[in-house]
């Protein structure tokens, strides 16, 4: 997950640990408990800030990768209006990955530290964003499913332990729950359509359903981080459980549509009050994971060719920083 600088930097990491006494350990963890907001120059542990790196870069990752499947219906998508809208919607997929950037860097990583993580593919992102845009129809699918999904994740997030993280959130989940509707609106056009149009919306819906489902992360008995994250309050809730959620919202969103959630084994069950879903297919979500999604080398070769593009940029900038600095000190 980490860039070759932040690899540097943990292998001093047990040496920091070896200074963390248990009553430091204690004392944190009872500011945690009692729901205290922890700050970018308080005490924390090596392996929450290194937690909060890995997840805060890898959010920020996200978006900006995310900007790239639906920049490809921009010039495409059918009148004006969807046009603006979906403008709109990128440019703020790039604020929130500035503004989650921003929080990374208060836990003493640089944004070079991490962008260079993405460019090496050491660092992840959602794998939801490795599957193509086919159709006008899966540009509702993301909006309605993947940031549906987002949201749900989203949302506790805005309660999270790490202050700069916590307040980053709640700008980005206002402007998530636009993009959702943005979504959902334009499926529900689709489905009040043609016989055509609403084909169209069931398959994206068939494309999307399970993806979006992966993108909760594994079973809880499969995660690695999350009894830890939520131990911290980091997460509020486990990676089970906001699936299970995003079910019980979805599905009758997908009735009202009137289209085919495509899961044979989806019931409801009166008792429990929840969906009963299906196996995902967890081989498919781990090759997306290790780059072998059908995406995944062409999401990467065009966000390495922007950065490498956008160069004279960054030397503009810092020549200019170099110029300011220098008349401040004359």
């Amino acid at each position: 997950m980490y860039t070759q600088g932040l690899d540097q930097k943990d292998k001093s990491a047990p040496k920091r640990e070896q200074l963390e006494t248990p009553e430091q350990l204690e004392a944190f963890q009872a500011r945690i408990d009692a729901e205290e907001k922890i700050e970018a120059k308080d005490w924390m542990p090596e392996a929450y800030r290194r937690t909060l790196i890995r997840q805060i870069s890898q959010h920020a990752h996200s978006e900006i990768i995310g900007m790239q499947p639906e920049g490809n219906w921009l010039t495409r998508a059918p009148t004006l209006k969807r046009k603006a809208i979906l403008l709109a919607k990128i440019q703020d997929e790039a604020g929130h990955g500035l503004y989650l950037y921003s929080a990374g860097e208060t836990l003493g990583v640089s944004r070079d530290q991490m962008v260079a993580g993405l460019l090496s593919g050491k660092a992840k992102y959602s794998s939801i964003f490795n599957y193509p845009t086919l159709t006008w129809a899966d540009i509702g699918a993301i909006g309605w499913l993947v940031d549906g999904a987002a949201i749900m994740n989203q949302i506790p997030l805005c309660r999270c332990s790490y202050g700069p993280y916590a307040r980053a959130m709640v700008r980005i989940c206002k402007e998530e729950s636009f993009h959702q509707r943005q979504g959902f609106d334009i499926l529900r056009v689709l489905c009040a359509g043609t016989a055509g149009q609403k084909a169209m919306a069931q398959d994206a819906l068939n494309r999307w359903w399970w993806p979006s489902l992966m993108m909760f992360g594994p079973n809880d008995a499969d995660s690695k981080h999350s009894a830890q994250s939520m131990a911290w309050k980091i997460k509020r809730f486990s990676n089970d459980e906001l699936r299970q959620k995003f079910v019980d919202v979805t599905v009758p969103q997908a009735e009202f549509l009137g289209l085919q959630v495509p899961d044979d084994d989806l019931v409801f069950d009166q008792e429990s009050g929840h969906y009963r879903f299906g196996e995902i297919d967890w081989q498919e979500f781990i090759e997306v994971i290790k780059g072998n999604g059908p995406c995944n080398r062409q999401r990467l070769g065009k966000r390495r060719k922007a950065h490498d593009d956008g160069e004279w940029v960054r030397e503009a900038a810092r020549a200019y920083g170099e110029k300011q600095a220098a008349k401040a000190a004359a």
